[in-house]
């Protein structure tokens, strides 16, 4: 697994990621960002993950409708998701993680099939990029963030899979646990927010570790359904900013250090041991 973090593209985002000790970025091109003009800017993008030796370890492009109200695809939506997916392409940029929004007009099985047939096209087109698509388990317009949606729509597209973010099983009451365990195989890239709940109320995104969910059982987890991708830390709390923020982030990382077992790990057989 590699530690990382979101932030920009820019040089001085790439270098910071390289100086907090992290080894790798996630970018989060959203609805209000340009996707053309960050294609434009990949083969530079590409120059600073290499020169900082920062792994780019996924991008997204979350708030974005992509189905109309008729529930069909907004063509301008499918070349901003085509745009990202050509960009993490070049940079090379191993996951591109994406929604589908719920049409209204529709019930949930016609919502499941259009949801199938979009991810297809992405799936189709980046085939032959060496980029994998996933789907984030965030409501920000999007439908697919639970178990009923995932059992229908990943078996229909094997493919494809999950951006798991723990905090949002949380807040819909949820069982974080459960769906790790049942989907584990099928995650792509994984989130590191905290969250805290009082008497039933979300309180805090608070910084990773530092909150109620249970870190040491989704590492093992993971571990034992082999995910071996990024552990993208999410900063995501308005308590935590300037200098709280910084120490936040640092906080995190090292919390999680330890949880991550060296690619160059050594080892010798030991007789005494099952």
């Amino acid at each position: 697994m590699k530690l990382g973090i979101i932030n920009g593209w820019s040089e001085g985002c790439i270098s910071y990621v390289r100086d907090k000790g992290l080894d790798a970025v996630e970018f989060c091109v959203n609805y209000n960002y340009d996707s053309a003009e960050f294609l434009s800017l990949a083969n530079d993008i590409k120059g600073y993950s290499q020169k900082y030796n920062v792994a780019v370890g996924a991008i997204g492009r979350w708030g974005m409708q992509r189905i109309d109200d008729n529930g069909e695809i907004i063509p301008d939506a499918l070349q901003n998701d085509k745009n990202l997916i050509e960009a993490a392409s070049i940079i090379g940029c191993p996951v591109y993680n994406c929604g589908v929004n719920y049409t209204d007009s529709k019930s949930f099985y016609e919502n499941c099939e259009i949801a199938i047939n979009y991810f297809r096209t992405l799936v189709d087109f980046a085939k032959d990029k060496n980029v994998k698509i996933a789907v984030y388990n965030c409501r920000w317009e999007n439908f697919v963030v639970e178990p009923q949606a995932w059992r229908v729509i990943l078996s229909a597209v094997p493919e494809m899979g999950i951006k798991y973010d723990p905090s949002h099983s949380i807040g819909d009451g949820g069982n974080y646990l459960k769906e790790i365990l049942e989907f584990g195989d099928r995650i792509f890239h994984f989130h590191l927010k905290g969250t805290v709940e009082i008497c039933g109320e979300h309180y805090d995104d608070a910084p990773a570790g530092m909150d109620q969910t249970d870190w040491k059982t989704v590492m093992d987890i993971l571990y034992t359904k082999d995910y071996n991708g990024m552990l993208s830390i999410e900063p995501h709390s308005s308590y935590w900013e300037g200098k709280k923020g910084q120490w936040a982030i640092d906080f995190t990382a090292n919390y999680f250090r330890p949880y991550i077992m060296p690619e160059d790990y050594e080892y010798s057989e030991n007789p005494y041991m099952p």
